[in-house]
C-alpha cells in the first residue's frame, strides 16, 4: 500500500473540492508504487460478487437487466430492503462512505490537514445532530425497521463482497453502515438543495453597491410572463394572495461570508419537469417528463432500482441516492412523480451580542449549548473545537485576520424531519389522494412536487417554510436578523429536537402554491407565482427554461395535435437558447464595428435558429461570445468592489440591460463588438469549427490523475445551461436523470454514465453515449430473464 503521507495527499485532492464536485485535481503519482492493473490491490477489487447471500430477513432475489438495473423481489419488505442495501453497496459503497464522512466532519481522520476546515464547518453545523433528531422522529416506525434491514444488507456486502477500487488504492477502511448514516445522507441531499448563504451575500452586495444599482440588479423580479402558476392556469389554484414588502438587510462581514462560501453546497443547478393532462394526450392519460439538473460525476449521482414486495402490493421503479433505501423519483403501477427546486428560503442568519461563553437573548445572558469535539487528523495534529448552539440553531464562529466573527444559522433540516417516511410512502401510493397525504410528511427539502396518475395532474410546493414576522407584519427572510433582540424567530422550531410543525408558524400545506388537475403545467426553477399568499423565497432561475417549456406546450395544445411520449421527449431534447434569441440581433446590428475576421461567424449567426446543437458553428461562437460579453460587462466594475464572478447578476439581468447602461459604459455596441472579437480569437486559437468540437462529455473520475482510463469517454453533445436539453458549460452539471412516464404505457429513462461504480464492469458507462445523443432505455416493470442474479436466503422474521 502507499505510505500514509501519499494516501492523505491523494484523498485530500479527491475531497478538497467537495464530494460530487466535477473539477477535482487528484494528486499525481499516487500509484507509483503499484504495477498498473496488477497485484493484490487490483485483484481484491475484481473479485466476484457472491451469487448467494445469507439474510436473516428471509428470501429475496436481485435480478439484473441489460443495463445492470437491479430488480429486487421479495415477499416481505425487510427481505427486499436487505437486498437493496447489498445491491447498492456492491455498486456504490465508496461514494456512500465519503458522503457520511463529509457531513459528519470526519474526513480528516482519513485525509489529513487538507480537509480540516471542511470538518470544522460540518462539525459546527452539527449535521449529525440533525440526522439524530430525524432518527428520533422515526423511532418505532415501519421506515426505521426497513432502513435497519437495508443497513444490515450494506454491512453484509462490506463483510463478503470485493472492496471498492478507490478505498483499496487509498488504504481507506470502510466502517459498518447504520440507520443514522442513511439519514445523514438524506441530510446531505436536503442541505445540498436548500442550504445557502445567499442572504449574507446579498447583505455584502447591498453594502458595496449603490442602492439603485443593487435594486435593479438583484431585487427586480424577472419580467417574463412564465411563472410556474400563470395567470389563467386551469384547475384548482392554491396559495395565491400576496404579501407586504420586507425590510432591508443588516450589514455582515464579507470575510466570514467568504469562509462560509467555501463550504457551501455546489451552485444551484436547477431541474425541469412538466405534465400534460389526459384531455390533450393520445393515450387519454396524463404524461410526465422529468430531468433533475445536478452534478455530473463518475459514477452518476443517481442509482436506478426496481423493488417488488408481494405481501405489500409494492412495485416501484425509479432513481434514488446511494445510501438511501427508497426510490425517490420514478413511478409505480398507479402514478409517477418528480421534484424540482423551488428556491424557497429556509435558512435564516443571526448576529448576537456575545461575551465569552455567553450570548445575549431576550434581555438576558445565556450560556451557549456547548460540546467539545475532536477533529481527528491523520498524520497531523488533532483539533479540539467547541460546537456551540443557540436557541435559533448552529453558531458558526471563526477567527479571521485576528478577529473572531460569527453568525447564527437556522435551517429547517436541523430539526427532526420525516422526508424518509414520505419517500417510503410514495412507493405505495395508488393515486393523487395517497400521494398528497404522503407529501405532507416531506418536511425537507422544499421542492416543486409534480405527480400524475391515470386521471389527473397534481402540482404542489412542499417542505416546511417558516413564516417570519416583524412588528406583527409578515416579512421576507432576505436579511440578517438581530438574534439578541429576538428578530426573525420561527415559532415552534426546535433545532436538533422535535419541532411543532403543525402548531408553529410555518406555511400551512394547503396555503402553499399548488394546482389540482391543471390541463398542463411546467416547472424549471422559475418563480412560482406572482402573488403567493406567503413569501416563499427570493432566488429563482432567470426563467429561460421555464419560458421555453411553456412555448412548446402552448404551441402543441393550441395546435390540437395530441401529446404523446415522443413529443415529451422532443421537448426534453429541445436546444433553443432564449439568451441567443435576445442577443444575436444586437450582435448583427453592430456588425460594421466588428473586425472582418469574424465575418464567417457572423454569417453563421445570421442564418441560425438559436439552437445549441453540436454540429452548429453559430452555437460555438455564441457560447464564447456570451462568456466574453459577461466579463466585459461586469468584470471591471465588480473587481473594483472586491468581488469575483461568483457575485455577478443572473443572465436575465444581462440580457435586459439598456444599451446605454453605465455597466456598458454607456455603449453596449462597443462591448458587444469587443466580446465578439474575443470569442473569434479564442475559437481560432483552439481550432474549433462547430459546437461539438468544444462541447463534449468531460465527466471525469476523481482519480483521473493516476488512472486516466477511469474517465468516461468524450462524446459531442448538445444544449447549454439555459436550454431544456440541459448540459452546463464544461459538463460539470446537467440532466442527471431523464424520465418520461405515462401511466399504463411504456416509460423511459437514462443516466449520464452507468449503474456500476466499478471500471471493470461493462455497465460502468454503458448509458453515456445514449444520454449524450438524447436517447432513452425502457423502464420496464417486468423481471428480466437473466442469469445475472443474487439469491438471498435464511430464516425469515
Amino acid at each position: 500500500m502507499p505510505d500514509d503521507t501519499t494516501r492523505r495527499a491523494f484523498l485530500g485532492a479527491l475531497l478538497g473540492g467537495g464530494v460530487g464536485a466535477a473539477a477535482l485535481s487528484p494528486a499525481g503519482g499516487l500509484l507509483d508504487s503499484f504495477a498498473p492493473l496488477s497485484g493484490r490491490t487490483w485483484e481484491s477489487t475484481r473479485g466476484e460478487v457472491p451469487d448467494t447471500v445469507a439474510s436473516q430477513y428471509g428470501e429475496a432475489t436481485v435480478t439484473y437487466d441489460d443495463y445492470h438495473i437491479p430488480h429486487v423481489e421479495a415477499d416481505s419488505e425487510k427481505a427486499a430492503y436487505f437486498a437493496v442495501g447489498y445491491a447498492q453497496a456492491a455498486d456504490r459503497l465508496f461514494g456512500m462512505d465519503l458522503i457520511r464522512r463529509l457531513m459528519d466532519g470526519r474526513l480528516s481522520a482519513a485525509v489529513g490537514e487538507q480537509t480540516v476546515e471542511s470538518d470544522i464547518f460540518h462539525a459546527k453545523m452539527d449535521f449529525r445532530g440533525a440526522a439524530e433528531a430525524s432518527r428520533d422522529a422515526l423511532a418505532g416506525t415501519r421506515v426505521e425497521a426497513v432502513t435497519e434491514a437495508y443497513a444490515d444488507g450494506v454491512n453484509a456486502y462490506i463483510e463478503t463482497g470485493p472492496e471498492p477500487l478507490e478505498s483499496t488504492l487509498a488504504g481507506y477502511d470502510i466502517d459498518e453502515w447504520t440507520v443514522g448514516d442513511s439519514l445523514l445522507v438524506g441530510t446531505q441531499i436536503s442541505w445540498g438543495l436548500t442550504g445557502s448563504f445567499e442572504t449574507l451575500r446579498r447583505a455584502v452586495l447591498r453594502d458595496r453597491l449603490d442602492t439603485a444599482d443593487y435594486r435593479r440588479l438583484y431585487e427586480q423580479p424577472f419580467d417574463h410572463d412564465a411563472p410556474i402558476i400563470r395567470e389563467g392556469t386551469s384547475g384548482e389554484v392554491q396559495g395565491v394572495d400576496g404579501f407586504p414588502a420586507s425590510p432591508a438587510a443588516e450589514r455582515v462581514d464579507a470575510s466570514l461570508v467568504d469562509w462560509l462560501a467555501a463550504h457551501e453546497p455546489p451552485a444551484w443547478w436547477g431541474s425541469n419537469h412538466w405534465a400534460v393532462g389526459g384531455d390533450h394526450t393520445e393515450s387519454g392519460s396524463p404524461i410526465l417528463a422529468y430531468d433533475p439538473h445536478l452534478t455530473l460525476m463518475v459514477p452518476p449521482v443517481w442509482y436506478e432500482q426496481r423493488i417488488t414486495v408481494a405481501n405489500e402490493d409494492v412495485d416501484v421503479r425509479g432513481a434514488g441516492f446511494p445510501g438511501i433505501p427508497f426510490v425517490i423519483v420514478g413511478e409505480n403501477q398507479h402514478g409517477a412523480w418528480g421534484f424540482t427546486n423551488t428556491g424557497a428560503d429556509v435558512v435564516d442568519h443571526y448576529t448576537y451580542e456575545t461575551d465569552g461563553d455567553q450570548y445575549r437573548y431576550d434581555g438576558e445572558w445565556r450560556d451557549f449549548e456547548t460540546e467539545t469535539r475532536t477533529i481527528e487528523v491523520s498524520g497531523g495534529e488533532d483539533r479540539e473545537i467547541e460546537v456551540r448552539k443557540t436557541v435559533h440553531g448552529a453558531f458558526i464562529d471563526r477567527e479571521i485576520d485576528g478577529e473572531t466573527r460569527h453568525v447564527g444559522v437556522a435551517w429547517t433540516g436541523m430539526s427532526g424531519t420525516r422526508e424518509s417516511e414520505a419517500i417510503y410512502e410514495f412507493s405505495k401510493t395508488e393515486g393523487v389522494d395517497d400521494y398528497r397525504e404522503a407529501l405532507q410528511k416531506m418536511d425537507v427539502p422544499t421542492q416543486n412536487a409534480l405527480y400524475v396518475d391515470d386521471e389527473q395532474i397534481y402540482y404542489k410546493v412542499t417542505g416546511k417554510i417558516p413564516i417570519r414576522r416583524q412588528d406583527g407584519e409578515i416579512i421576507d427572510g432576505n436579511r440578517v436578523f438581530d438574534g439578541s433582540a429576538g428578530e426573525g424567530e420561527w415559532d415552534g422550531f426546535e433545532p436538533f429536537g422535535q419541532s411543532d410543525w403543525a402548531g408553529g408558524e410555518f406555511i400551512p400545506f394547503e396555503e402553499k402554491p399548488g394546482v389540482v388537475d391543471p390541463d398542463y403545467i411546467g416547472t424549471a426553477n422559475q418563480r412560482i407565482v406572482d402573488d403567493p399568499t406567503y413569501p416563499i423565497g427570493f432566488e429563482y432561475a432567470s426563467g429561460f427554461r421555464g419560458m421555453r417549456v411553456y412555448e412548446r406546450l402552448d404551441d402543441r395544445i393550441e395546435s390540437g395535435e395530441p401529446v404523446d411520449s415522443e413529443f415529451m421527449a422532443s421537448v426534453q431534447r429541445d436546444t433553443l437558447d432564449i439568451r441567443a434569441r435576445k442577443l444575436v440581433p444586437a450582435i448583427l446590428d453592430v456588425r460594421d464595428q466588428i473586425d472582418d475576421a469574424a465575418d464567417p461567424w457572423l454569417d453563421a449567426l445570421a442564418e441560425w435558429d438559436y439552437r445549441m446543437d453540436r454540429d452548429s458553428a453559430a452555437a460555438l461562437v455564441f457560447h464564447h461570445f456570451y462568456e466574453a460579453f459577461q466579463g466585459a460587462t461586469w468584470g471591471d466594475d465588480f473587481e473594483e468592489l472586491g468581488l469575483d464572478d461568483g457575485w455577478w447578476p443572473q443572465e436575465w439581468v444581462l440580457t435586459e440591460l439598456p444599451p446605454d447602461d453605465d455597466f456598458f459604459d454607456g455603449d453596449r455596441a462597443a462591448v458587444i463588438a469587443e466580446a465578439m472579437e474575443t470569442a473569434v480569437e479564442n475559437i481560432d486559437a483552439e481550432g474549433w469549427s462547430v459546437y461539438g468540437d468544444y462541447h463534449r462529455t468531460t465527466i471525469d473520475h476523481q482519480f483521473s490523475g493516476q488512472v486516466p482510463s477511469l474517465n468516461y469517454p468524450r462524446y459531442p453533445t448538445d444544449g447549454s445551461a439555459f436550454t431544456l436539453f440541459n448540459t452546463r458549460d464544461g459538463l460539470s452539471a446537467g440532466s442527471s436523470w431523464r424520465q418520461i412516464s405515462s401511466v399504463g404505457e411504456p416509460s423511459r429513462s437514462i443516466l449520464p454514465g452507468g449503474q456500476s461504480g466499478s471500471v471493470f464492469s461493462e455497465h460502468y458507462d454503458d448509458q453515456l453515449e445514449m444520454w449524450a445523443d438524447g436517447e432513452y432505455k425502457a423502464m420496464a416493470f417486468e423481471t428480466p430473464d437473466s442469469d445475472d442474479t443474487i439469491e438471498f436466503g435464511g430464516d425469515g422474521e
